[in-house]
């Protein structure tokens, strides 16, 4: 049982206070698709006053690289609430989700109808060999035990060409100066270098390697609050006092608006946004041989 007072010892998300809550452990309860999925610690979650700041930062990605999945059969692996594939619901041919918290598939199945919903490992996705246009992995890769191994199944599922969208926290400005992530959520965080191997050796070719920043309302809120918007929301969700009435009012305020992506200052970036593409040169059914 992950408690919140743990998770929220980290420079994470789910700063709200919360009751205990069970991963995977819901496989009787009723969903209603009225009720918010819990907060765990993993996952961020829409409608929550004081986790707005985080819900917005993931907003954004999905919101400026969705176009990218236009008239495509697209998985998301590693779905969480779901909002997500609900945005690329709007413009996709088709969205598959696989997800392994079965309290989270349950949600998915009953608030996003228009989302397939699948229970899998994100190590073996549950789908056939070159059957998806798009892969959609936003704020997951850093979770994951076997890193390389969940790329090459992404590689496995994209047909030739195919495009493999990853979002995930910049480790040099989410967990400074550490070599274990701050998150205790988190098996391994990378930087842009570490996260274009990856991909490469997964057999990608990265066509962009871009990062979410703050635009200027954030700086000026950063300005504020001491110098980090970030830092103050954390230090009143430690204290688990009531947040004073103008950080409150400053965090619900937030809109994807006030992020922005770009390529400058890759190191600075709050998260790492990368495209790559299933690149022709290896063969489909055996991952690693070269094509002739």
């Amino acid at each position: 049982m992950w408690n919140t007072p743990y998770a929220l010892d980290c420079r994470g998300t789910n700063l709200a206070a919360v009751s205990d809550s069970f991963v995977g452990d819901h496989a009787t309860r009723a969903v209603s698709t009225d009720a918010p999925l819990p907060l765990t610690g993993e996952r961020t979650v829409p409608g929550i006053p004081e986790e707005n700041y985080w819900f917005r930062r993931h907003e954004v990605v999905y919101r400026d690289l969705r176009e990218r999945c236009t008239g495509r059969r697209v998985l998301e692996a590693g779905s969480g609430e779901g909002y997500g594939a609900d945005m690329i619901a709007d413009v996709a041919a088709h969205v598959t989700c696989v997800d392994y918290d079965t309290s989270a598939v349950e949600h998915v199945r009953a608030r996003y109808p228009r989302v397939e919903m699948i229970h899998g490992n994100l190590a073996e996705l549950p789908l056939p060999d070159a059957s998806v246009d798009t892969v959609v992995n936003f704020q997951v890769i850093e979770h994951l035990w076997d890193q390389a191994q969940f790329l090459r199944e992404c590689f496995r599922v994209l047909r030739p060409g195919g495009e493999l969208l990853v979002s995930t926290p910049n480790r040099i400005t989410f967990s400074p100066g550490r070599d274990t992530p701050l998150n205790p959520f988190h098996t391994r965080e990378l930087n842009a270098d570490e996260l274009t191997e990856l991909l490469v050796d997964a057999g990608f070719d990265v066509a962009v390697m871009t990062g979410v920043h703050h635009g200027e309302r954030l700086r000026a809120l950063d300005a504020k609050h001491g110098g980090s918007f970030i830092d103050a929301q954390i230090e009143r969700a430690l204290a688990g006092q009531p947040w004073p009435a103008d950080l409150s009012r400053d965090v619900e305020g937030i809109t994807a608006d006030d992020f922005t992506l770009r390529e400058q200052d890759i190191d600075a970036s709050l998260d790492l946004v990368a495209v790559a593409v299933r690149a022709h040169r290896f063969e489909t059914g055996e991952f690693g041989a070269q094509a002739p």
